[in-house]
Protein backbone atom coordinates (compact mmCIF):
# COMPACT_ATOMS: atom_id res chain seq x y z
CA UNK A 1 0.00 0.00 0.00
CA UNK A 2 2.88 2.03 0.79
CA UNK A 3 4.20 1.66 -2.62
CA UNK A 4 1.29 2.77 -4.41
CA UNK A 5 1.01 5.77 -2.55
CA UNK A 6 4.60 6.60 -3.27
CA UNK A 7 4.47 5.37 -6.74
CA UNK A 8 0.81 8.21 -6.78
CA UNK A 9 3.20 10.87 -5.64
CA UNK A 10 5.24 10.51 -8.25
CA UNK A 11 3.46 10.16 -11.05
CA UNK A 12 1.49 13.54 -9.77
CA UNK A 13 5.05 15.15 -9.31
CA UNK A 14 6.19 14.68 -12.43
CA UNK A 15 2.99 14.95 -14.55
CA UNK A 16 2.83 18.60 -12.89
CA UNK A 17 6.76 19.43 -13.11
CA UNK A 18 5.99 19.87 -8.99
CA UNK A 19 9.24 20.67 -7.66
CA UNK A 20 9.14 19.38 -4.11
CA UNK A 21 11.93 22.30 -2.88
CA UNK A 22 9.87 25.15 -3.73
CA UNK A 23 8.70 27.21 -0.84
CA UNK A 24 6.19 28.03 -2.88
CA UNK A 25 4.08 24.79 -1.25
CA UNK A 26 4.25 21.01 -0.73
CA UNK A 27 2.71 18.40 -3.25
CA UNK A 28 1.05 15.30 -2.60
CA UNK A 29 -0.85 15.75 0.28
CA UNK A 30 -3.07 19.18 1.12
CA UNK A 31 -3.14 21.91 -1.03
CA UNK A 32 -0.14 23.07 -1.41
CA UNK A 33 0.10 26.56 0.40
CA UNK A 34 0.98 29.57 -2.53
CA UNK A 35 2.20 32.81 -1.37
CA UNK A 36 0.28 35.61 -3.25
CA UNK A 37 2.23 38.26 -5.23
CA UNK A 38 2.01 41.10 -2.66
CA UNK A 39 1.05 41.27 1.13
CA UNK A 40 -2.65 41.24 0.48
CA UNK A 41 -5.12 38.93 2.35
CA UNK A 42 -8.46 39.05 2.35
CA UNK A 43 -11.55 38.05 3.84
CA UNK A 44 -15.34 39.27 2.72
CA UNK A 45 -13.36 41.19 -0.08
CA UNK A 46 -12.02 43.75 2.62
CA UNK A 47 -8.25 43.46 3.79
CA UNK A 48 -7.21 41.28 6.95
CA UNK A 49 -4.06 42.71 7.31
CA UNK A 50 -3.42 45.69 10.28
CA UNK A 51 -0.48 46.73 11.93
CA UNK A 52 -1.00 50.19 12.98
CA UNK A 53 0.46 50.05 16.38
CA UNK A 54 3.97 48.84 14.66
CA UNK A 55 3.90 52.40 12.52
CA UNK A 56 2.78 54.24 15.73
CA UNK A 57 5.84 52.95 17.44
CA UNK A 58 8.10 53.11 14.42
CA UNK A 59 7.30 56.89 14.32
CA UNK A 60 7.53 57.32 17.60
CA UNK A 61 11.28 56.14 17.43
CA UNK A 62 12.31 58.10 14.73
CA UNK A 63 11.32 61.27 16.56
CA UNK A 64 13.48 60.22 19.40
CA UNK A 65 15.94 59.50 18.02
CA UNK A 66 16.24 62.96 16.29
CA UNK A 67 15.13 64.39 19.61
CA UNK A 68 18.60 62.92 20.48
CA UNK A 69 20.47 65.93 18.38
CA UNK A 70 18.80 69.20 19.47
CA UNK A 71 20.65 69.99 22.72
CA UNK A 72 18.67 73.44 22.25
CA UNK A 73 15.60 72.06 23.04
CA UNK A 74 15.56 69.03 24.53
CA UNK A 75 16.03 67.62 28.18
CA UNK A 76 16.82 64.49 29.94
CA UNK A 77 12.87 64.45 31.44
CA UNK A 78 11.81 65.33 27.77
CA UNK A 79 13.71 62.36 26.36
CA UNK A 80 12.67 59.92 28.49
CA UNK A 81 9.19 61.54 28.37
CA UNK A 82 9.62 60.57 24.57
CA UNK A 83 10.98 57.31 25.18
CA UNK A 84 7.97 55.94 27.92
CA UNK A 85 5.40 58.01 26.49
CA UNK A 86 2.20 58.14 28.03
CA UNK A 87 -1.52 58.59 26.57
CA UNK A 88 -1.98 62.31 26.18
CA UNK A 89 1.54 63.75 26.84
CA UNK A 90 2.48 66.42 24.74
CA UNK A 91 5.79 64.71 23.74
CA UNK A 92 5.92 64.54 19.57
CA UNK A 93 5.11 67.07 16.89
CA UNK A 94 2.25 64.90 15.59
CA UNK A 95 -0.95 65.16 17.70
CA UNK A 96 -1.51 61.44 16.59
CA UNK A 97 1.44 60.21 18.58
CA UNK A 98 0.82 62.10 21.64
CA UNK A 99 -2.60 60.69 21.66
CA UNK A 100 -1.75 57.03 21.36
CA UNK A 101 -1.22 54.95 24.52
CA UNK A 102 1.68 52.97 22.87
CA UNK A 103 5.34 53.48 23.80
CA UNK A 104 8.58 52.63 22.65
CA UNK A 105 10.23 51.76 26.04
CA UNK A 106 7.24 49.22 26.53
CA UNK A 107 8.17 47.13 23.85
CA UNK A 108 11.87 47.34 24.19
CA UNK A 109 13.72 44.05 25.73
CA UNK A 110 10.01 43.03 26.04
CA UNK A 111 9.62 40.06 23.48
CA UNK A 112 7.54 36.41 25.61
CA UNK A 113 10.37 34.29 24.36
CA UNK A 114 13.32 36.28 26.07
CA UNK A 115 11.65 38.33 28.76
CA UNK A 116 9.04 37.49 29.75
CA UNK A 117 10.55 35.22 32.81
CA UNK A 118 13.68 37.38 32.54
CA UNK A 119 12.83 40.65 33.73
CA UNK A 120 15.68 41.42 35.61
CA UNK A 121 17.66 41.50 32.29
CA UNK A 122 15.01 43.08 30.68
CA UNK A 123 15.15 46.10 33.45
CA UNK A 124 18.58 46.61 32.61
CA UNK A 125 18.89 46.93 29.27
CA UNK A 126 15.58 49.50 29.09
CA UNK A 127 18.07 51.58 31.69
CA UNK A 128 21.20 50.38 29.50
CA UNK A 129 18.68 52.99 26.88
CA UNK A 130 17.84 55.70 29.66
CA UNK A 131 21.52 55.58 30.18
CA UNK A 132 22.40 56.51 26.77
CA UNK A 133 19.79 59.42 26.72
CA UNK A 134 21.03 60.67 30.53
CA UNK A 135 24.92 61.09 29.62
CA UNK A 136 24.08 62.84 26.14
CA UNK A 137 21.77 65.18 28.04
CA UNK A 138 24.39 65.82 30.57
CA UNK A 139 27.52 65.24 29.08
CA UNK A 140 27.34 65.60 25.35
CA UNK A 141 24.50 68.12 25.58
CA UNK A 142 26.58 71.09 27.86
CA UNK A 143 29.76 70.18 25.58
CA UNK A 144 28.19 70.81 22.14
CA UNK A 145 30.37 73.60 21.28
CA UNK A 146 33.82 72.13 22.44
CA UNK A 147 36.03 70.30 20.50
CA UNK A 148 36.25 66.71 21.56
CA UNK A 149 39.43 65.33 22.95
CA UNK A 150 39.97 62.36 24.72
CA UNK A 151 38.47 62.05 27.95
CA UNK A 152 36.77 65.47 26.91
CA UNK A 153 33.06 65.19 25.40
CA UNK A 154 31.74 67.22 22.46
CA UNK A 155 32.36 67.90 18.72
CA UNK A 156 34.64 66.40 16.37
CA UNK A 157 34.85 66.89 12.30
CA UNK A 158 33.65 64.04 9.92
CA UNK A 159 34.49 65.28 6.81
CA UNK A 160 31.21 67.80 5.85
CA UNK A 161 29.78 66.97 8.71
CA UNK A 162 30.38 67.31 12.42
CA UNK A 163 29.79 64.68 15.08
CA UNK A 164 29.05 64.82 18.62
CA UNK A 165 30.77 62.27 20.97
CA UNK A 166 30.83 61.60 25.26
CA UNK A 167 34.40 61.49 26.49
CA UNK A 168 34.68 58.18 25.34
CA UNK A 169 34.22 58.93 21.90
CA UNK A 170 30.90 57.58 21.49
CA UNK A 171 27.87 58.53 19.94
CA UNK A 172 25.21 58.24 22.31
CA UNK A 173 22.30 58.89 19.89
CA UNK A 174 23.94 56.40 17.55
CA UNK A 175 23.68 53.60 20.12
CA UNK A 176 20.75 54.56 21.18
CA UNK A 177 19.44 54.01 17.64
CA UNK A 178 21.01 51.06 16.34
CA UNK A 179 20.63 49.42 20.12
CA UNK A 180 17.08 49.54 19.15
CA UNK A 181 16.90 48.04 16.30
CA UNK A 182 17.68 44.87 18.43
CA UNK A 183 16.14 45.77 21.31
CA UNK A 184 13.00 47.06 19.93
CA UNK A 185 12.43 45.81 16.58
CA UNK A 186 14.18 42.23 16.12
CA UNK A 187 13.27 41.07 19.51
CA UNK A 188 9.34 42.43 18.82
CA UNK A 189 9.68 40.31 14.99
CA UNK A 190 11.98 37.17 15.80
CA UNK A 191 10.95 36.29 19.59
CA UNK A 192 7.63 37.54 20.67
CA UNK A 193 5.42 37.76 17.00
CA UNK A 194 6.48 35.10 15.13
CA UNK A 195 6.74 32.74 18.25
CA UNK A 196 4.83 30.12 18.95
CA UNK A 197 4.61 31.13 22.01
CA UNK A 198 2.25 34.23 20.54
CA UNK A 199 1.41 32.78 17.66
CA UNK A 200 -0.74 29.82 19.18
CA UNK A 201 -1.21 31.08 22.80
CA UNK A 202 -4.56 30.17 24.11
CA UNK A 203 -7.66 29.37 21.68
CA UNK A 204 -5.71 30.70 18.62
CA UNK A 205 -5.19 27.69 16.74
CA UNK A 206 -8.51 26.14 17.42
CA UNK A 207 -10.11 30.31 16.18
CA UNK A 208 -7.94 29.96 13.26
CA UNK A 209 -8.92 26.61 12.12
CA UNK A 210 -12.31 28.39 12.49
CA UNK A 211 -12.07 31.61 10.96
CA UNK A 212 -12.99 32.50 14.27
CA UNK A 213 -11.90 36.48 14.09
CA UNK A 214 -10.64 39.04 16.64
CA UNK A 215 -13.93 40.54 18.23
CA UNK A 216 -15.25 43.09 15.47
CA UNK A 217 -12.22 42.91 13.17
CA UNK A 218 -11.79 41.38 10.42
CA UNK A 219 -8.44 39.38 11.09
CA UNK A 220 -8.34 35.85 13.31
CA UNK A 221 -6.03 36.74 16.28
CA UNK A 222 -3.37 34.58 14.59
CA UNK A 223 -2.99 36.77 11.57
CA UNK A 224 -2.81 39.64 13.16
CA UNK A 225 0.23 38.58 15.39
CA UNK A 226 2.12 37.65 12.33
CA UNK A 227 1.09 40.86 10.74
CA UNK A 228 2.50 42.62 13.71
CA UNK A 229 5.74 40.74 12.94
CA UNK A 230 5.58 42.44 9.59
CA UNK A 231 4.84 45.64 10.84
CA UNK A 232 8.06 46.27 12.53
CA UNK A 233 9.78 45.92 9.21
CA UNK A 234 7.37 47.29 6.83
CA UNK A 235 5.20 49.85 8.76
CA UNK A 236 7.57 52.72 7.98
CA UNK A 237 6.25 52.61 4.48
CA UNK A 238 4.30 54.66 2.82
CA UNK A 239 0.47 53.15 3.47
CA UNK A 240 -0.27 52.71 -0.28
CA UNK A 241 2.92 50.66 -0.54
CA UNK A 242 3.24 48.70 2.05
CA UNK A 243 1.88 45.52 0.48
CA UNK A 244 4.22 45.82 -2.09
CA UNK A 245 7.23 47.44 -0.28
CA UNK A 246 10.38 45.75 -2.16
CA UNK A 247 10.79 48.84 -4.57
CA UNK A 248 11.74 51.05 -1.58
CA UNK A 249 13.67 48.43 1.09
CA UNK A 250 16.43 50.84 2.99
CA UNK A 251 14.38 54.15 2.69
CA UNK A 252 11.54 54.17 4.85
CA UNK A 253 13.16 54.08 7.97
CA UNK A 254 16.16 54.23 10.58
CA UNK A 255 15.46 50.56 11.92
CA UNK A 256 15.63 47.07 10.42
CA UNK A 257 14.04 48.52 7.33
CA UNK A 258 16.76 50.67 6.59
CA UNK A 259 19.68 48.04 7.37
CA UNK A 260 17.85 45.05 5.12
CA UNK A 261 18.00 47.32 2.15
CA UNK A 262 21.47 47.96 2.97
CA UNK A 263 22.44 44.71 3.71
CA UNK A 264 20.68 43.68 0.27
CA UNK A 265 22.30 46.13 -2.03
CA UNK A 266 25.74 44.23 -1.23
CA UNK A 267 26.29 41.70 -4.06
CA UNK A 268 27.41 38.93 -1.62
CA UNK A 269 23.79 39.35 -0.08
CA UNK A 270 21.90 40.11 -2.86
CA UNK A 271 18.48 39.10 -2.30
CA UNK A 272 18.24 38.46 1.16
CA UNK A 273 15.32 41.33 1.16
CA UNK A 274 12.95 39.43 -1.17
CA UNK A 275 14.03 36.25 0.71
CA UNK A 276 12.91 38.37 3.76
CA UNK A 277 9.60 39.38 1.86
CA UNK A 278 8.77 35.65 0.43
CA UNK A 279 8.89 34.55 4.00
CA UNK A 280 6.72 36.75 5.19
CA UNK A 281 3.98 36.43 2.66
CA UNK A 282 4.03 32.22 2.60
CA UNK A 283 4.41 32.22 6.27
CA UNK A 284 0.76 34.23 6.44
CA UNK A 285 -0.88 32.25 3.75
CA UNK A 286 -0.24 29.54 4.94
CA UNK A 287 -1.39 31.02 8.41
CA UNK A 288 -4.64 31.60 6.08
CA UNK A 289 -4.42 27.99 5.00
CA UNK A 290 -3.91 26.39 8.48
CA UNK A 291 -0.80 24.82 7.33
CA UNK A 292 1.29 25.12 10.77
CA UNK A 293 4.44 23.25 9.55
CA UNK A 294 4.60 25.83 6.38
CA UNK A 295 4.05 28.79 8.59
CA UNK A 296 7.04 27.73 11.25
CA UNK A 297 9.50 26.84 8.49
CA UNK A 298 8.72 30.63 7.29
CA UNK A 299 9.09 31.71 10.38
CA UNK A 300 12.52 29.95 11.16
CA UNK A 301 13.92 31.59 7.88
CA UNK A 302 12.93 34.98 8.70
CA UNK A 303 14.92 34.42 12.66
CA UNK A 304 17.84 33.06 10.15
CA UNK A 305 17.73 35.92 7.53
CA UNK A 306 17.42 38.61 10.26
CA UNK A 307 19.41 37.75 12.58
CA UNK A 308 22.21 37.84 9.80
CA UNK A 309 21.07 41.07 8.73
CA UNK A 310 22.10 42.50 12.58
CA UNK A 311 25.58 40.56 12.34
CA UNK A 312 26.50 41.43 9.09
CA UNK A 313 26.08 45.21 9.62
CA UNK A 314 27.81 44.84 13.36
CA UNK A 315 30.99 43.69 11.31
CA UNK A 316 30.59 46.23 8.96
CA UNK A 317 30.94 48.86 11.07
CA UNK A 318 33.81 47.77 13.24
CA UNK A 319 35.39 47.00 9.96
CA UNK A 320 34.85 50.69 8.80
CA UNK A 321 35.68 52.17 11.66
CA UNK A 322 39.25 49.99 11.61
CA UNK A 323 39.77 51.90 7.96
CA UNK A 324 39.20 55.14 9.45
CA UNK A 325 41.23 54.87 12.64
CA UNK A 326 44.14 53.88 10.06
CA UNK A 327 43.39 56.90 8.16
CA UNK A 328 43.70 58.97 11.65
CA UNK A 329 40.05 59.74 10.55
CA UNK A 330 38.80 59.62 14.29
CA UNK A 331 35.49 61.73 13.74
CA UNK A 332 34.53 58.77 10.76
CA UNK A 333 35.81 56.48 12.96
CA UNK A 334 33.82 57.23 15.84
CA UNK A 335 31.07 57.48 13.97
CA UNK A 336 31.16 53.82 12.32
CA UNK A 337 32.25 52.92 15.79
CA UNK A 338 29.17 54.07 17.24
CA UNK A 339 27.22 52.37 14.91
CA UNK A 340 28.87 49.13 15.37
CA UNK A 341 28.53 49.52 19.28
CA UNK A 342 24.46 49.67 18.66
CA UNK A 343 24.61 46.30 16.62
CA UNK A 344 26.61 44.75 18.79
CA UNK A 345 24.10 45.29 21.68
CA UNK A 346 21.78 44.23 18.96
CA UNK A 347 23.00 40.75 18.56
CA UNK A 348 21.74 39.74 22.00
CA UNK A 349 17.91 39.66 20.15
CA UNK A 350 19.35 37.45 17.39
CA UNK A 351 17.90 33.89 17.42
CA UNK A 352 19.00 30.39 16.71
CA UNK A 353 16.52 28.09 15.17
CA UNK A 354 17.52 25.27 16.27
CA UNK A 355 17.42 26.21 20.18
CA UNK A 356 15.21 28.98 20.22
CA UNK A 357 17.95 31.40 22.29
CA UNK A 358 19.83 33.81 20.74
CA UNK A 359 23.11 33.50 18.97
CA UNK A 360 24.91 35.62 21.51
CA UNK A 361 24.77 35.27 24.81
CA UNK A 362 24.39 38.13 27.39
CA UNK A 363 27.91 37.32 28.26
CA UNK A 364 29.20 37.25 24.89
CA UNK A 365 27.82 40.55 24.05
CA UNK A 366 29.02 41.98 26.96
CA UNK A 367 32.27 41.06 26.53
CA UNK A 368 32.37 42.14 22.84
CA UNK A 369 31.54 46.05 24.23
CA UNK A 370 34.09 45.52 27.05
CA UNK A 371 36.79 44.66 24.63
CA UNK A 372 35.67 47.65 22.23
CA UNK A 373 35.85 49.99 24.70
CA UNK A 374 38.47 48.63 27.07
CA UNK A 375 41.87 49.17 25.07
CA UNK A 376 42.70 52.16 26.74
CA UNK A 377 41.44 54.96 29.25
CA UNK A 378 39.44 56.63 26.77
CA UNK A 379 37.18 54.16 25.01
CA UNK A 380 36.85 54.62 21.25
CA UNK A 381 39.51 57.21 21.27
CA UNK A 382 42.41 54.12 22.29
CA UNK A 383 40.42 51.01 20.55
CA UNK A 384 43.31 49.23 18.06
CA UNK A 385 42.60 47.90 14.39
CA UNK A 386 43.65 43.94 16.25
CA UNK A 387 40.66 44.18 18.79
CA UNK A 388 37.76 44.89 16.16
CA UNK A 389 39.24 42.28 14.08
CA UNK A 390 38.52 39.71 16.77
CA UNK A 391 35.46 40.86 17.41
CA UNK A 392 34.85 40.96 13.56
CA UNK A 393 35.79 37.41 13.62
CA UNK A 394 33.77 36.09 16.62
CA UNK A 395 31.14 37.26 14.94
CA UNK A 396 30.97 35.82 11.63
CA UNK A 397 32.18 32.45 12.75
CA UNK A 398 28.56 31.74 14.06
CA UNK A 399 27.14 32.02 10.38
CA UNK A 400 28.15 31.19 6.78
CA UNK A 401 29.66 34.74 5.48
CA UNK A 402 33.16 36.16 6.24
CA UNK A 403 34.41 39.28 7.77
CA UNK A 404 35.46 40.14 4.19
CA UNK A 405 32.07 39.85 3.08
CA UNK A 406 30.39 41.91 5.85
CA UNK A 407 32.95 44.48 5.11
CA UNK A 408 32.29 45.41 1.43
CA UNK A 409 28.38 46.25 2.10
CA UNK A 410 27.67 50.19 1.92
Amino acid sequence: MKKILLLSCFISIFLSSCDTNDDSGLCCGPDPIIAPQNYAFLRNNESTVKFTGQTTRIFMAEEIISALKNNDTQTQSSLLAMFDHQEGAADFSDPELNASGKSVRSKTAASSDYFSANATEAAEIKSMFDSYIGIQTSEVFPNWNTVATPGVAGQIADGSDTRYIGANGLEYNQAFAKGLIGAFVTDQILNNYLSPSVLDAGDNVSNNDNDITDGDNNYTTMEHKWDEAYGYLFGGVAQENQADPLPSIGQNDSFLNKYVGKTNSDSDFEGIAQEIFDAFKLGRAAIVGKDYDVRNTQAAILQEKISQVIAIRAVYYLQTGKLSIESGNFGAAFHDLSEGYGFLTSLRFTRDTQTGTSIFTRSEVGSFISELMSDGPNGLWDVTPATLDTISEQIASKFDFTVAQAASSN
